[in-house]
C-alpha cells in the first residue's frame, strides 16, 4: 500500500514527521556509524587538498522514476529515515522527486517539513565531530534550500571543529612524543646507573681478591721465616749439645734421602694438547721427613702444570733428618713419558 501525501496537506506530513521524533537519536547513531573515524582522518589530512564534494543525492536515487521515488519517500518517512542513511532517506527521495516534478506542492511541503530535522542533525554531527556526515547533510540542506540561513553557521562550525580536532591531534602527538622521549631518557639513565653500579661492584671485588692474595702470601712468607729460624735455633742447640769436650769435628748433616716420590698427574688439557713443560718447586722437609711450605718458583709455560706439581711434591716423603731443610726440585712434564 502506497501512502501519498495530497498537495497542500501539511497536516499529514507533520503527523508523519512528528512520529519520527522519537527515533531521531537512533537515526543519528546510524548516520554516525557511516562516518566513524572521520575526526582523525580530518585532522591528519588538514594540509591535503579537499576532495570534490559528493552529490547531495545518490546517483541511483536520481535514476529512479517519479512513482518509485514517491513510494520510497513515503516508506522512509514511516520508518523514520528522514535524512539517513545516505542513499536511502526521505530527503534524498524528495529532492530527486522535486527535480522530476518541480511544481509538485506535496514534494515542496515535505522538504520544508524535513528541513529543521536535517539542520539539527547536521549541527549534532558537528558536535560529535563527525564532519563527513555533517558535510553530507549540508549538501542536502543546500540542495533543498541554497539560501537557508543555517548553512553559513553550520559550515563555519564544521571548519572550526576540523581545526580544533587538528590542533588537538597535534597536541596529543606532541605530548606522546614528549612522553616517549622522557621514557627513553629515564631508561638510558637507569641503564647507565646500573652499569656504573656493576662496574663499582666488580672493582671492589677485584680489590678484595687482591688484598686476600697479598695477605695469604705475607702469611706464608712469615710462616716459612719462622720455621727457618726455629730450625736454625734447634740445629744450633743440637750442635752445642753434641760438641765433645775435646776438640773434635762435628759430623756433617745427613743428606736428604727420599722414601716416596710419586710422579705428578698430567693435566688432561695439556695432555690432549701435547703440551710439555717444567716447574721449579721450593719446599721444606721437616725432621720427620714430611714436606711442607710448597711453592712454585718458576714454571714454563706459566700456570699450566703448577697445581699438579705442588700436589705431587706435598705427597713426597723423606727419611727423618736432624733439622728442617729447604730445597728446590724441577719437575718435568713430557706427554710421551
Amino acid at each position: 500500500m502506497t501512502l501519498t501525501i495530497p498537495p497542500g496537506s501539511r497536516f499529514v506530513a507533520c503527523l508523519l514527521l512528528a512520529a519520527a521524533l522519537g527515533a531521531c537519536s537512533k537515526q543519528e547513531e546510524t548516520a554516525a556509524g557511516a562516518s566513524a573515524g572521520a575526526p582523525s582522518a580530518q585532522a591528519g589530512a588538514e594540509a591535503a587538498p579537499a576532495p570534490a564534494p559528493a552529490p547531495a543525492v545518490a546517483a541511483k536515487v536520481q535514476g529512479m522514476g517519479a512513482e518509485e521515488l514517491r513510494e520510497l519517500a513515503t516508506r522512509a518517512l514511516r520508518e523514520n529515515r528522514m535524512y539517513a542513511p545516505a542513499g536511502d532517506n526521505a530527503m534524498e527521495y524528495y529532492l530527486a522527486l522535486r527535480d522530476k516534478l518541480p511544481d509538485d506542492a506535496t514534494v515542496a511541503s515535505a522538504l520544508t517539513d524535513l528541513m529543521p530535522y536535517t539542520v539539527i542533525a547536521a549541527e549534532q554531527a558537528v558536535n560529535r565531530e563527525q564532519f563527513d556526515e555533517a558535510q553530507r547533510l549540508v549538501g542536502l540542506i543546500e540542495k533543498a534550500d541554497a539560501g537557508n540561513p543555517a548553512l553559513p553557521r553550520i559550515r563555519q562550525s564544521i571548519s572550526s571543529g576540523q581545526q580544533a580536532v587538528a590542533k588537538r591531534s597535534e597536541a596529543e602527538a606532541a605530548r606522546a612524543r614528549a612522553e616517549a622521549e622522557a621514557r627513553q631518557v629515564a631508561e638510558r639513565q637507569r641503564i647507565a646507573q646500573q652499569q656504573a653500579a656493576e662496574a663499582e661492584a666488580a672493582r671492589r671485588l677485584a680489590e678484595q681478591q687482591e688484598a686476600a692474595r697479598l695477605a695469604a702470601e705475607r702469611e706464608a712468607a712469615a710462616r716459612r721465616e719462622a720455621e727457618q729460624r726455629e730450625a736454625a735455633a734447634r740445629q744450633a742447640a743440637a750442635q752445642q749439645q753434641s760438641r765433645p769436650a775435646t776438640t773434635q769435628q762435628a759430623p756433617a748433616p745427613r743428606p736428604l734421602r727420599p722414601i716416596s716420590m710419586p710422579a705428578p698427574r698430567y693435566p688432561p688439557d695439556a695432555l690432549r694438547a701435547g703440551t710439555s713443560g717444567e716447574v721449579l718447586v721450593e719446599f721444606t722437609v721437616g725432621t720427620s721427613g714430611e714436606v711442607t711450605d710448597v711453592r712454585v718458583v718458576r714454571s714454563n709455560p706459566p700456570r699450566v702444570f703448577d697445581r699438579e706439581a705442588m700436589n705431587a711434591v706435598r705427597r713426597w716423603k723423606y727419611e727423618p733428618i736432624d733439622a728442617p731443610v729447604t730445597t728446590r726440585r724441577t719437575l718435568a712434564f713430557t706427554p710421551n713419558e
